[in-house]
């Protein structure tokens, strides 16, 4: 067989069941079977709760005098157990076994139902659990199964508040190891775990994992109802929730309700104000730690992730996820209400509270509500008057990137958007649209007081304040109201004198583009009014 030599012959009795598999102990209460009769009344004393050995330090209790001895070390640091090839050392010889299978890449326990194979027979027995669906772990507060004891050990400290585990540089608490050992990763920054494929490490290994079905486009979770395929369990338990409907978190302060507690902490986040994400360079911070990721790529200019048709390179996996759409013009999301689709999850969330009229974001200056959170970011610029985006040629100021992008177009003479009627050009989409309506002769914008139809909402909202004579827009020179923002521009010019419109014949200057395009005309001896007496 394997050749391996022993001291006695119980032990060679022993070693010769895992080959033969042999369990000749069986437990009397489940029926399980082992290969050694002290394995065997190690497993009754769980049914029996007995747990005849106690830590001298914290007082913890244990069924099993190894495991106390293995405790033991965790008060006194010992690590007696070392690896003759990178010298870690372990607090545990089975540690140490495990880990001796990472330098050989030995994985001697395999799957009789997918062929997967292990280094240590605890994973397989985990691994095996997940085929059977066996859940052998009930909480003894609210009967809650559990597929390792490990999980319910951690389930258990939900009830108590328990938090054994302290950071000594944060102070921060855990109620597990594997947490807290995450969570000093953060300090040190170790990413012990590496792509074979690209080399980037990673602090976690299911992080590892994740990453390598984006190399291998695998999706082993799949919906039973849709049958959509996903990379990520934590994807799947949401998706399935849309079938459902269900939203287990709800929102004390607005009694909102939410599928994903990720998404039920972000939103507590928008009452709170908090911003617990800080970068590190700039000390800006967050409220959510992937918007602290996308702004630490605009430090280091970093930009991995590759488009294959077109190469043009993005900082986050996400942009470049979306980017691919416009190649493939794939719309994956789809409306419930009126099945209009979407490249992104982001734009179907804005777009279906066009049907339920809901605006969660409201400014704490003056309570304006909106449906948009970068509409509310906009609109927090008109209190303060910040303009934190400028134009390279003329230094101009705006208040958003979508604006800034649009005025470089004056400069570049740039109009990406075309009518395929008249093939006339356009800087924004939204003219283009308002110009779609000329055609079509649509006017979808109606006045609740006069029943006045508008192919613009802008032209509604303007019209609206002849009937409450509202007059938002104040000159703050001379204290003289305007129902209307161009109105107030135009007459700012009175003070300023400013004449932004210029004749190319004579290159007299004008403070209204209409007046602009009256004199116009002296040039070019149109005359567009005709008596028809």
């Amino acid at each position: 067989m394997c050749h391996k030599d022993f001291f006695r012959k119980n032990h060679l009795n022993q070693h010769l069941r895992t080959h033969t598999k042999e369990k000749p102990f069986s437990c009397d209460v489940c029926h399980k079977g082992f290969s050694q009769k002290c394995n065997l009344n190690v497993h009754l004393q769980i049914h029996t709760n007995e747990k005849p050995f106690s830590c001298d330090v914290c007082h913890k209790d244990f069924s099993d005098r190894r495991n106390l001895n293995r405790h033991l070390r965790t008060h006194t640091n010992e690590k007696p157990f070392s690896c003759d090839l990178c010298h870690k050392g372990f607090s545990d010889q089975s540690d140490l076994f495990r880990h001796l299978r990472t330098h050989t890449n030995e994985k001697p326990f395999s799957c009789d139902v997918c062929h997967k194979g292990f280094s240590d027979h605890s994973s397989f027995n985990r691994h095996l659990r997940m085929h059977r669906n066996e859940k052998p772990f009930f909480c003894v507060v609210c009967h809650k199964s559990f597929s390792q004891k490990s999980h319910l050990n951690h389930h258990l400290r939900t009830h108590t508040n328990e938090k054994p585990f302290s950071c000594d540089v944060c102070h921060r608490g855990f109620s597990d190891k594997s947490s807290f050992k995450r969570h000093l990763r953060t300090h040190t920054n170790e990413k012990p775990f590496f792509c074979d494929v690209c080399h980037r490490g990673f602090s976690r290994k299911s992080h590892l994992n994740r990453h390598l079905r984006t190399h291998t486009n695998e999706k082993p979770f799949s919906c039973d109802v849709c049958h959509k395929s996903f990379s990520q369990k934590s994807h799947l338990n949401p998706h399935l929730r849309t079938h459902t409907n269900e939203k287990p978190f709800s929102c004390d302060v607005c009694h909102r309700g939410f599928s994903e507690k990720s998404n039920f902490n972000r939103h507590l986040r928008t009452h709170t104000n908090e911003k617990p994400f800080s970068c590190d360079v700039c000390q800006k911070a967050f409220a959510q730690k992937v918007l602290l990721k996308k702004h630490f790529h605009t430090h280091i200019k970093e930009k991995p992730y590759s488009c294959y048709v077109c190469h043009k390179s993005f900082s986050w996996i996400s942009y470049l996820n979306d980017h691919l759409r416009t190649h493939t013009i794939e719309k994956p999301f789809s409306c419930v209400i009126c099945h209009k689709d979407f490249v992104q999850k982001s734009h179907l969330n804005r777009h279906l509270r066009t049907h339920t009229n809901e605006k969660p974001f409201s400014c704490d200056l003056c309570h304006k509500v909106f449906s948009h959170k970068d509409n509310l970011n906009r609109h927090l610029r008109t209190h303060t008057n910040e303009k934190p985006f400028s134009c390279d040629f003329c230094n101009k100021g705006f208040s958003d990137q979508c604006n800034l992008n649009v005025h470089l177009r004056i400069h570049t003479n740039k109009k990406p958007f075309s009518c395929d009627i008249c093939h006339k050009d356009f800087f924004r989409k939204s003219h283009l649209n308002w110009h779609l309506r000329t055609h079509t002769n649509e006017k979808p914008f109606a006045c609740d007081v006069c029943h006045k139809v508008f192919s613009q909402k802008g032209n509604l909202n303007r019209h609206l304040r002849t009937h409450t004579n509202d007059k938002p827009f104040s000159c703050d020179l001379c204290h003289k109201d305007f129902s209307d923002l161009s109105n107030l521009n135009v007459h700012l010019r009175t003070h300023t004198n400013e004449k932004p419109f210029s004749c190319d014949v004579c290159h007299k200057g004008f403070s209204q583009k209409g007046n602009l395009n009256k004199h116009f005309r002296n040039h070019t001896n149109e005359k567009f009014f005709c008596c028809e007496v």
